[in-house]
C-alpha cells in the first residue's frame, strides 16, 4: 500500500490507536464520541456499501453537509476505495450545486438533511449523472433514490463486499485524485481544483518539522470541511491519533473552545479579531483597568520580544510577569480554551497588532498563506520561525518565485493536477516550468518570509476566510438603471457592502414619484426615502445570493467616476483600490456602525 495515501495513514492510525478518542460531537448536554477503532470500523462498513451502490474508483461524489463526524466517516470511506469526494459549501445556492454537480459529473451525492436535500432537488433534473442519494438525518418524501445513512449503515457488508473494498485501498496510489474543490473565479463560475493524495501527504508531514503533533493532542473543527484549509487539517489531526472535535454551528464556537478545550485549532482573522476586540471592549468602561491591562501587554511583549531575540528579559520584566498574567493574560488563554501548541490563521491576512496581542499573552498566532490550488498550504509561521506581519516562510520542499507585477508563484508536490474539466483555466495558472500563479502580489524579505502586499485578482476574501466574486454581483446591481457604478467591499472584512453612484436624473425621477423635497444633489442622495429605495432595490436584486455576498450595508457616492479623477481605466472600468482609497473615510464610517449594531445586538 501507499503511505502517501491519505485512507492508507488513516488506516494505519487506527490501527495505532484504535482504544483513543477519535471523534465527538456535542450532542445536547453530552459529547457523542468515537473511538478511532470504531470510526475505522464504520469507514470499513461504508467503503463496503459505497462499492455496492456502484461507486467506482475515480468517481466523483458531492458531499453537502455542515461540519459533523459523518462528513469524515464518508470523505475517508470514499478515500478507501479511491474515489474522489467532491466538497460543497452548505450555504451554496442551487444554481452553484448545479454547476459543480454538473462539471464534476458526479454520479452519487451525500447530503446531510432535508433542507439541503431540498435545494438539491430543485437542480437533480439538470444534473442527471447523480442517480442516488444518502443522506444523514431522516427526510420527507418517499423518492426511492434517496436513503438515510443510518439505514445503510444497519446493513451488513457480505463477504464478496468487504473483500472488494479491501482490495480497492490494496490498489491506492498517492497520485490517485484525493478530491476536487471548487473555488470562486472572477467570472463567478466555479472552478474545481484537482488534488493528489500526494499533494495532502506532503503537507501533513512538513507540519512535522515545525510542531509537535501527536496523538494526545486535540483539535477542535469549526471552519467548514468543504474549506480546503479544515480539510486538509481535519486530515492531519486523524491521521495522528488525535481527537477532532466537530462545530456544527460556527455561532456556537466560542463557548466550545471553552468546554472542549482543545490544544490545537485552526482558524480565519474574525475568531482572533473578536477576542482582541472582546478584551479591548471589557476595559474600555475604566480608566484603572485600562492601565492595568497597558501595563501587562508592555511586559508581556517586552518579554516575548526578548526572547525572539535570543536575550533572557530583565530581572524586574521577569518578576512582573506572573502578576501580568494573573490578571490579563490567564483570561485570554482562558477564551480560547487553554494554552495551544498549534494556534494557526489562514484565509485572509491577519493585523499584526492582533499577531502581537496574543505574543503578549504567550500564544503564538501561527499565520500563513495558501490557496486551494495548492493544497492549499504555501507559506507558514511556526514556533521555530515567524515574523509578526508577514506569511511565513515556504513550505519545506517548495519554492517560490516573485513574477511580473509582483505575482506570487509557487512550485512544489502539492500543486493542484489542474481545474477540473477546464485545460484552459489550468494552462493560465500553471505555466510550462510547472510554476502556479497565484495572483496575488507580494515579495520575500531578506530573511525568507513571505508578505503579501495585494492582490492581482479582485476576489474579495473576507475575514472568515470566505471567497466571493464582486463582478457577479456588481452586474447584478447594475442591471438596475437607477445605478451608474457599483463596488462590491469586503477583503478583510466581516461583511460584504457596497458602494453605489446613482444615476441622478433616475434619483430625481424616483424623488417626484416619492415626493422628497430636496435643495441640492447632497440633500437627495441621503434622505432617508431615496436610501430606503436604494437599499430595496439592492435587496431585491441580490436576493437570491449566498448568505457569505449578501451585501449588509451600502453608502451613495456623488463624485462621477472618469478617467480624470483615476476612478476608471482607459477602458472605462472601475479601479476598485483607488476606489477605495478615495472613499476611505465613508467605507470606515459604514463599517463602525454595522460594528456597533452587531454589538448591540448581541449584548
Amino acid at each position: 500500500m501507499d503511505t502517501d495515501h491519505l485512507a492508507v495513514r488513516f488506516a494505519q492510525a487506527a490501527r495505532t490507536h484504535a482504544s483513543r478518542p477519535a471523534t465527538r460531537i456535542k450532542d445536547g448536554d453530552r459529547w457523542k464520541v468515537r473511538t478511532y477503532g470504531q470510526l475505522a470500523q464504520r469507514v470499513s462498513l461504508l467503503a463496503a456499501h459505497l462499492i455496492d451502490a456502484g461507486v467506482e474508483a475515480g468517481d466523483r461524489v458531492l458531499l453537502l453537509a455542515n461540519n459533523c463526524p459523518e462528513w469524515s466517516q464518508i470523505d475517508l470511506a470514499l478515500l478507501s476505495i479511491r474515489a474522489v469526494p467532491v466538497p460543497v459549501y452548505p450555504t451554496s445556492t442551487p444554481e452553484q450545486i448545479r454547476h459543480i454537480a454538473a462539471d464534476s459529473g458526479a454520479i452519487f451525492a451525500v447530503i446531510e438533511n432535508a433542507a439541503l436535500l431540498a435545494r438539491f432537488e430543485q437542480v437533480w433534473d439538470r444534473t442527471p449523472d447523480v442517480r442516488g442519494v444518502w443522506t444523514f438525518e431522516p427526510t420527507p418524501g418517499g423518492d426511492e433514490r434517496v436513503r438515510l445513512l443510518a439505514d445503510v449503515a444497519r446493513t451488513t457488508p457480505t463477504a464478496e463486499q468487504d473483500a472488494a473494498a479491501e482490495a480497492r485501498l490494496g490498489e491506492a496510489s498517492a497520485d490517485d485524485l484525493a478530491s476536487i474543490i471548487y473555488t470562486s473565479g472572477t467570472t463567478g463560475e466555479p472552478r474545481g481544483a484537482a488534488i493528489r493524495h500526494r499533494g495532502f501527504a506532503f503537507e501533513l508531514d512538513s507540519l512535522d518539522a515545525f510542531f509537535a503533533i501527536t496523538a494526545q493532542d486535540s483539535s477542535l473543527a469549526f471552519l467548514p470541511l468543504s474549506h480546503a484549509f479544515e480539510r486538509a487539517w481535519t486530515f492531519k489531526v486523524l491521521t495522528t491519533g488525535a481527537l477532532n472535535t466537530y462545530v456544527k454551528d460556527p455561532r456556537t464556537v466560542a463557548a466550545l473552545l471553552v468546554e472542549a478545550k482543545p490544544s490545537m485549532f485552526v482558524s480565519v482573522p474574525r475568531l482572533y479579531e473578536k477576542v482582541f476586540t472582546t478584551v479591548h471592549e471589557r476595559v474600555a468602561d475604566s480608566p484603572a483597568k485600562q492601565q492595568i491591562f497597558r501595563w501587562a501587554m508592555h511586559v508581556g511583549g517586552a518579554c516575548q520580544h526578548a526572547y525572539r531575540k535570543g536575550r533572557r528579559p530583565s530581572a524586574l520584566l521577569r518578576a512582573q510577569l506572573p502578576l501580568a498574567d494573573k490578571l490579563v493574560f490567564s483570561s485570554i488563554r482562558d477564551a480560547l480554551g487553554g494554552p495551544k501548541s498549534v494556534m494557526a490563521c489562514g484565509g485572509a491576512p491577519v493585523r499584526k497588532e492582533i499577531e502581537e496581542f496574543f505574543s503578549s499573552a504567550g500564544m503564538l498566532l501561527s499565520s500563513g498563506y495558501g490557496l486551494t490550488e495548492a493544497s492549499p498550504l504555501v507559506s507558514f509561521n511556526s514556533p521555530r520561525g515567524f515574523k509578526f506581519g508577514t506569511a511565513g516562510r515556504v513550505i519545506k520542499g517548495g519554492e517560490l518565485k516573485i513574477a511580473d507585477e509582483g505575482e506570487i508563484c509557487f512550485r512544489g508536490p502539492n500543486v493542484m493536477v489542474g481545474y477540473w474539466n477546464n485545460p484552459e483555466a489550468t494552462a493560465a495558472a500553471i505555466d510550462a516550468d510547472g510554476w502556479l500563479h497565484t495572483g496575488d502580489v507580494g515579495y520575500v524579505d531578506t530573511d525568507g518570509y513571505l508578505v503579501i502586499t495585494d492582490r492581482l485578482k479582485d476576489i474579495i476574501v473576507t475575514s472568515g476566510g470566505k471567497n466571493i466574486a464582486p463582478a457577479p454581483i456588481e452586474g447584478m446591481i447594475l442591471a438596475d438603471p437607477l445605478f451608474e457604478h457599483a463596488v462590491v467591499l469586503g477583503n478583510n472584512r466581516p461583511f460584504v457592502t457596497l458602494l453605489v453612484r446613482p444615476s441622478l436624473p433616475h434619483l430625481e425621477e424616483i424623488a417626484a414619484q416619492l415626493q422628497v423635497k430636496f435643495a441640492d444633489v447632497a440633500e437627495l442622495a441621503n434622505a432617508p426615502e431615496i436610501v430606503e429605495e436604494i437599499r430595496r432595490r439592492v435587496d431585491r436584486l441580490t436576493e437570491k445570493l449566498p448568505s457569505q455576498d449578501q451585501i449588509k450595508d451600502l453608502r451613495v457616492m456623488l463624485e462621477e467616476f472618469t478617467m480624470d479623477n483615476g476612478l476608471l481605466t482607459p477602458t472605462l472600468k472601475v479601479r476598485r483600490r483607488q476606489v477605495e482609497e478615495r472613499f476611505a473615510a465613508l467605507i470606515e464610517d459604514m463599517y463602525a456602525k454595522l460594528s456597533e449594531a452587531r454589538d448591540r445586538l448581541t449584548h
